[in-house]
């Protein structure tokens, strides 16, 4: 939505100018936002008069709702100046609640705004208008934490996680001050985002983390959070498919694009992100490698490229032809994050697979299964970019190839 100004309504001009036209300005136009069938329109209310109704009816674009019961226009500045023209010598135009939620809104879009989204893709659902109450000292210290996180250079996904925890935690907040928190209070906090929301071990982290760094980093108060323990993780196994459950989904789809992304997941053990960053010119087919470039933690590192992957790659270049970006969306754009789960959830859905779990599982298959071929650990290690062994020693728990040499008592028994 455009932004624009109600405020230069020059409403006393207008009562001036009706009084020399002799018009009744006792009546009042209420104009003022709604949410109708899911986008933002500007409604008009006004007691029933003939009069005022035929210039409604006159504005251009204008449309009834039997849900609200009023005439209603797309939420835009030209749908403003269209009903102050029409109704400016009809009564006294009352837009208050217009300005409260176009201030809301310039607040919400302007945090919005803060993780790289571009306008025209911002989206405000109805519970977070009605739910907004930032004081605007806490708005002030979020704008600083994401700027002192885009400084210190963290990634998209992380800033995107961290200011929603901390929006999370000035809504309940309201005018009081965030900087202004206890130990305590935060002890509170942590401790009902996991009695009372039912949160995990995991997300909670997360939740400190974000606050941590708020307070230590913006706010600097690195003392408070020497007395708050982190709670224990719940150290969950990697999902992994059997080599025929792999093999189902790859096969189960005839897109050639979406087949040569479930070919390289598996083929290259990369993580989601890797794969939709990915460029032609990473693709070193004389070496026989792929150059992941700014992976996790800003390491740049090498993947192997299959033969049979090599095969299919070409293949797809041949068909789609893209220009930058190995996989493309639309316009020749990156491919989309969310579209790429969605591929895969399709697929398994198609193979009627239950294992739980995203395109991340084929990071995890491709882990396991080199593990049970016999490929060094400290090699498994490099291909997926730990920088701790300690986490690709997690693949050990649930490699086959060492649960199958032991042998369970029970078959001992002569039953």
């Amino acid at each position: 939505m455009e932004n624009f100004d109600c405020e230069k309504i020059n409403v006393r001009g207008l009562i001036e100018e009706s009084i020399w036209l002799n018009l009744d300005m006792e009546t009042t136009i209420t104009i003022k936002p709604i949410l109708h069938r899911g986008e933002e329109q500007l409604a008009i209310f006004f007691p029933f008069n003939k009069n005022i109704d035929y210039a409604v009816r006159s504005i251009k674009r204008i449309k009834w709702t039997q849900t609200y019961k009023c005439w209603y226009l797309p939420l835009n500045k030209d749908s403003f100046e269209s009903v102050k023209i029409k109704l400016k010598n009809f009564g006294t135009l009352e837009y208050s609640a217009l300005k409260e939620y176009l201030k809301k809104r310039s607040n919400i879009i302007a945090i919005k705004k803060q993780t790289s989204q571009l306008l025209e893709t911002i989206t405000i659902k109805k519970p977070t208008l009605e739910g907004f109450t930032i004081s605007t000292e806490n708005m002030l210290l979020l704008d600083q934490t994401i700027k002192t996180l885009k400084l210190k250079a963290y990634a998209n996904n992380t800033i995107e996680l961290y200011r929603g925890e901390i929006l999370q935690l000035m809504r309940l907040l309201k005018d009081r001050s965030f900087e202004s928190l206890t130990s305590n209070q935060i002890k509170s906090y942590l401790l009902w985002l996991l009695q009372e929301r039912k949160c995990s071990e995991s997300k909670v982290h997360t939740t400190l983390n974000a606050l941590k760094f708020c307070f230590e980093q913006v706010l600097n108060q690195p003392k408070i959070f020497i007395t708050i323990p982190r709670p224990k993780k719940h150290l969950q196994l990697p999902k992994v498919y059997a080599t025929e459950q792999v093999k189902k989904i790859i096969q189960s789809t005839n897109n050639e694009k979406h087949k040569t992304m479930l070919m390289l997941a598996y083929a290259t053990g990369l993580r989601l992100q890797e794969i939709i960053n990915l460029k032609i010119k990473d693709i070193n087919s004389a070496r026989m490698v792929i150059n992941v470039i700014r992976a996790k933690g800003k390491k740049d590192r090498q993947a192997i490229l299959s033969e049979k992957l090599l095969v299919q790659l070409r293949k797809y270049f041949k068909l789609y032809r893209p220009k930058e970006w190995l996989f493309e969306g639309q316009a020749g754009k990156q491919y989309g994050y969310r579209s790429l789960q969605l591929v895969f959830q399709q697929a398994k859905e198609r193979n009627g697979i239950q294992i739980p779990g995203g395109i991340h599982t084929m990071r995890h298959s491709f882990a396991t299964h080199l593990l049970e071929n016999g490929t060094d650990i400290r090699l498994i290690q490099e291909l997926l970019g730990h920088n701790s062994i300690k986490t690709t020693i997690r693949y050990t728990h649930v490699s086959k190839a060492q649960l199958q040499k032991i042998k369970s008592p029970l078959d001992e028994l002569d039953l």
